[in-house]
């Protein structure tokens, strides 16, 4: 099986090319836009240009798991012509290369559960409308559109996950990496929101095998799929979980000021994700136990 990853060096996409790798460690390839100077089977894309032609042309794959785009809520609203290019343009650019030279080739990509905004019942299904409330969460409705286009219109084989809140282990930014690095800063934190804010979480170990489910399990017919735990976690309540991790006590307090383009509450529908066998590994609390670890071992470096 020859699998390639494009954002094979952010966040998610580390994750999935390590497991990938590990299965099939001849066939299995990386893309981005950092220079790697010993990977073998990696391709350099350019950042401004993001010519995926030349790998297509060249290289003939059995999968493409899209990891590439930009996750920023904020920087969306701030600067949207790039939010744009980076989760809309760019897969236009990736389905178009695939239909070119690669026809054959079945793609994932990664959206996101902001497609739904404030949604006005729980839980949130997927044939729900959507509701984007940022930028961000338009350019990733228009990146689900595309993938259904394709498949509708020259018969790509498309999937699109709706990832509702990853976490774990080399995530470097979000609501748990900000509350430790908050946490050094003072005697009180100082956060967004009331704290009755949810989303539903899902560790990115979990999310990894939930890829591999999708390429094992599922039909590529340009749909929708959500991926979450279907558990809906309070902000207050997963703030209190992070820091019983800490040593000290670290007192906390919310700010009541909502940031624009943050939704309100996220329970997932994940019917169609538990049909193909999914089954999480271990609790939120276990979890955020681990990520806490991995700060922990960073830090000391």
């Amino acid at each position: 099986m020859k699998i390639l990853v494009i954002g094979s060096k952010g966040f998610i996409g580390r994750h999935i090319y390590k497991y990938f790798l590990e299965k099939f460690p001849d066939t299995v390839y990386g893309a981005d836009v950092v220079v790697d100077y010993t990977a073998t089977n990696y391709f350099l894309i350019d950042a401004s240009t993001a010519d995926f032609q030349s790998i297509f042309r060249k290289n003939k794959f059995d999968f493409c798991i899209n990891c590439s785009g930009a996750a920023n809520v904020s920087d969306s609203i701030a600067n949207p012509s790039r939010d744009y290019h980076l989760n809309s343009h760019n897969v236009f650019k990736l389905l178009e290369s695939i239909r070119q030279f690669n026809s054959d080739c079945k793609m994932i990509t990664l959206s996101s559960a902001a497609v739904y905004g404030n949604p006005e019942s729980l839980p949130i299904k997927e044939t729900f409308k959507s509701h984007p409330i940022s930028p961000y969460g338009w350019h990733k409705l228009q990146s689900e559109m595309l993938c259904r286009e394709y498949h509708e219109q020259f018969d790509i084989n498309t999937i699109c996950l709706r990832i509702f809140s990853v976490y774990g282990p080399g995530l470097k930014k979000q609501l748990f990496w900000d509350l430790n690095q908050k946490s050094k800063k003072g005697d009180k934190v100082s956060l967004w929101g009331t704290g009755e804010e949810s989303r539903d979480f899902i560790y990115i170990q979990d999310f990894v095998e939930v890829v591999n489910l999708i390429i094992e399990k599922a039909e590529f017919k340009g749909q929708i799929v959500n991926v979450a735990n279907g558990e809906e976690v309070f902000i207050k309540d997963a703030v209190r979980l992070f820091y019983d991790n800490f040593d000290k006590k670290v007192s906390y307090e919310f700010d009541g000021n909502n940031r624009p383009g943050d939704p309100n509450n996220w329970l997932a529908d994940i019917s169609i994700l538990k049909s193909l066998g999914y089954k999480r590994k271990d609790t939120f609390a276990a979890g955020l136990h681990e990520y806490y670890k991995w700060i922990q071992r960073i830090e000391k470096e």
